[in-house]
């Protein structure tokens, strides 16, 4: 019997129990997850020194102790040695981790090792520059189980005087030197995020970021290295990371002129200046990496996974997703009691488990211009409150779930003509409105607290188990004049911290409440939004062969778990019109939601639509929790095709999208991944578009032979269930 290989992985004889390990006589740390190293060492002029990360070095003997570069005409060894956390000074010229300006105007940092302790899968490394009591406390955290590690850093001022933090990285990531990488990010605007983009990596630095105050709909804190452009979805050598940061955040991509690429991420420097007391500290975002050999498809596993067991908020007690209706696409502004429920029955009628109401509830919100920042019920739509429509979706045996948007406020709202100080802005400057709406000012105490009370009523005096928690809109005139000017700056870090507090708050008051975050679309998608949400708006455009590579690019940095994706009418967005099963099944590669209008639905929608959720709910364990192997890529040709592999490996499932045909080509064979060779699968399609009839095949026939499919024409569809015999 032969196994896919991350099982045979999670089989062999490596451990895996993450491990720290420090060797004294070599003055070495060895970082060990199940099967890849991380090494770092105290070189001769007490830098901490990076040495290798790859694929695991199980004997310690191999490794020696370590040593900085030597000289070379114009460069120092200490610029030309792998800092691991290099501050600046001397003579570095590469992009630094931390740059500063002390008090009586010195701009040198020169870091040396100070001491360490291990705690645990814990690492925690004390630097000290070589004058000031200025120190930088290097953490790294490794996770039972995965071949991710976290980095994260902690700057605090000793000084006795006030200083001021131009750049804070969270650390760099050294791949083997040479020339010759490639480099896949991800980009995109509103309505078109997570675009995988690929390029060799060149000589110089390029610069990857946000400044618009969230994570971005332009970019996203992922990447990926692989050597030589040589690795594919199931082979070859792939470094990757993620940086968990919902502000202003950058990664540099650097090849040096000796040909070393390096990674650094953290804080965007562009208008930072934090100033640190004496006394104060500063985290960094944690800074996630890891390694395979395996190629692109399992680093995205691995990455996947590693959201699961160890970020979302259900780590300890996962369950799937439920099947989700929101209400906007059928009523937008003009909702009411009579409408809700009217729609409400409609979605219970095809399984839908959660019912979600949409913006227009709250306040004078009659439209985009009004009401944002008054959250109170409406009493012309909603006279008796929220109570009655929300027994209504309860006995009808849905969840009910409300769309907010906190951050935000109206110029022509009750909030805004009490408190216009509360906006973020410059005195005696424009007030640059986006989407008639500007942004509430989560920096400052009061402003957090309001927030944090208003939603909080809404939660307590109704029984509402889900929030949309959207954010409309970018930053503009970033003041905040409350504040002295040489404080002013902080509030691209501690705007974001206080959208944390207040989730965490709400969380913690109010068990069981789970979260949706949403920017316009996916404006805020990183790793550390997911430590306090259970899903993300993957898109504001739900068309269904756009969203094949929205879909995509987002499934190579995050688990198809949280990517919410809806079945939405056609026409929509580019005027293409699909069919309700090809919608239904881009779809239900992720967390299922319907955005319809019910009421414009025919008996025969209903009843695919039943028929499709019914599927979903079959299924939904693999998509969520399994193993996600693209086969065919949209960016490629006229086929997509996925598979989602159980966890226990007894179910898999298929999905093929035909985009267009030409000539009557048949679709090409599809080889399956992942699966049991000697095991016996029974094959359920979903229609009759299974070309092989045969009701059981080997997994060595799925994955050898393969499946042929009889998909023809423009936007055919179809999915294919098997389920290993006992």
């Amino acid at each position: 019997m032969q196994l896919p290989s991350a099982v045979l992985l999670a089989a062999s004889a490596l451990p895996l129990v993450a491990q720290v390990r420090y060797l004294p006589e070599r003055k070495l740390w060895v970082l060990q997850t199940p099967h890849t190293s991380y090494i770092l060492g105290v070189n001769e002029q007490n830098e901490i020194q990076n040495l290798y990360w790859g694929k695991k070095l199980p004997r310690d003997a191999d490794l020696a102790p370590a040593h900085t570069a030597r000289d070379y005409a114009f460069e120092s060894p200490e610029g030309m040695t792998n800092e691991e956390y290099p501050g600046w000074g001397g003579m570095r010229y590469t992009e630094p981790c931390l740059k500063v300006t002390l008090s009586d105007g010195v701009r040198d940092l020169v870091l040396k090792y100070a001491s360490h302790r291990t705690a645990g899968d814990m690492l925690e490394i004390r630097l000290k520059d070589i004058r000031y009591e200025l120190y930088v406390t290097l953490r790294y955290e490794l996770y039972p189980g995965s071949d991710v590690l976290r980095k994260q850093t902690v700057i605090e001022n000793r000084t006795g005087a006030s200083l001021v933090v131009e750049s804070a990285q969270s650390g760099v990531w050294y791949v083997p030197s040479g020339g010759g990488y490639r480099l896949s990010y991800l980009t995109g605007r509103w309505g078109g995020e997570t675009q995988l983009t690929r390029e060799p990596v060149q000589p110089g630095r390029k610069v990857l970021e946000s400044r618009r105050g969230n994570t971005s709909h332009q970019a996203n804190p992922w990447f990926a290295l692989d050597y030589q452009g040589a690795a594919s979805e199931e082979h070859g050598k792939v470094w990757c990371g993620a940086l968990g940061w919902s502000g202003n955040w950058k990664l540099t991509v650097e090849q040096t002129p000796n040909q070393q690429v390096r990674v650094t991420g953290g804080y965007n420097d562009f208008d930072f200046g934090y100033l640190l007391k004496p006394g104060e500290m500063l985290e960094t975002p944690s800074f996630y990496g890891s390694f395979t050999d395996q190629g692109f498809g399992e680093a995205s596993r691995i990455l996947h996974a590693f959201e699961r067991e160890h970020l979302l908020p259900d780590r300890r007690q996962p369950h799937p997703r439920p099947v989700l209706y929101n209400s906007w696409e059928a009523t937008t502004f003009h909702v009411n009691e009579a409408g809700q429920k009217e729609l409400a029955a409609k979605a219970a009628r095809i399984g839908v488990e959660l019912f979600v109401m949409d913006d227009g509830w709250f306040g004078k919100r009659n439209d985009d211009h009004a009401g944002l920042g008054d959250w109170y019920v409406n009493p012309q739509k909603f006279p008796n409150g929220l109570g009655d429509l929300i027994r209504y979706v309860n006995g009808l045996g849905m969840k009910f779930g409300l769309w907010v948007e906190p951050e935000m406020v109206n110029p022509d709202s009750d909030l805004y003509r009490q408190h216009p100080d509360w906006a973020i802005h410059f005195p005696g400057r424009p007030r640059t409105e986006g989407r008639h709406q500007l942004i509430l000012n989560l920096a400052r105490n009061d402003v957090k607290e309001h927030i944090f009370s208003v939603v909080d009523k809404l939660l307590t005096e109704n029984h509402i188990e889900f929030l949309k928690w959207d954010m409309n809109r970018h930053f503009t005139e970033p003041g905040w004049p409350e504040v002295p000017a040489a404080e002013q700056k902080r509030i691209w870090v501690k705007y974001v911290t206080n959208v944390y507090e207040i989730i965490d708050r709400l969380r913690a008051g109010h068990p069981g409440l789970e979260i949706e975050s949403c920017s316009g679309g996916g404006g805020r998608v990183d790793p550390e939004i997911l430590r306090r949400v259970d899903q993300v708006w993957t898109s504001d455009n739900t068309e269904a062969f756009d969203r094949l590579r929205i879909q995509e690019g987002f499934g190579f940095a995050y688990t198809p778990k949280v990517m919410m994706d809806w079945v939405t009418d056609v026409p929509n967005m580019n005027g293409r019109s699909t069919t309700l099963k090809y919608r239904f099944l881009v779809a239900m590669m992720g967390s299922l939601g319907i955005g319809a209008n019910l009421n414009h639905w025919s008996s025969e929608d209903f009843a695919l639509a039943a028929k499709m959720v019914a599927y979903y709910k079959e299924i939904r364990h693999s998509v969520q929790e399994g193993r996600l192997y693209r086969l065919f890529s949209p960016r490629e040709g006229e086929l997509t095709a996925n598979e989602y592999v159980s966890t226990d490996g007894k179910q898999a499932v298929l999905f093929a999208f035909l985009h267009s045909q030409q000539f009557l080509r048949p679709a090409p064979t599809i080889y399956l991944r992942g699966l049991e060779e000697s095991g016996v699968y029974r094959l359920k399609a979903l229609d009759d578009k299974l070309v092989d009839r045969v009701e059981t095949v080997s997994g060595a026939y799925l994955m050898n032979h393969g499946l042929n499919l009889r998909l023809g024409g423009d936007y055919d569809s179809t999915s294919v269930l098997m389920e290993r015999a006992e």
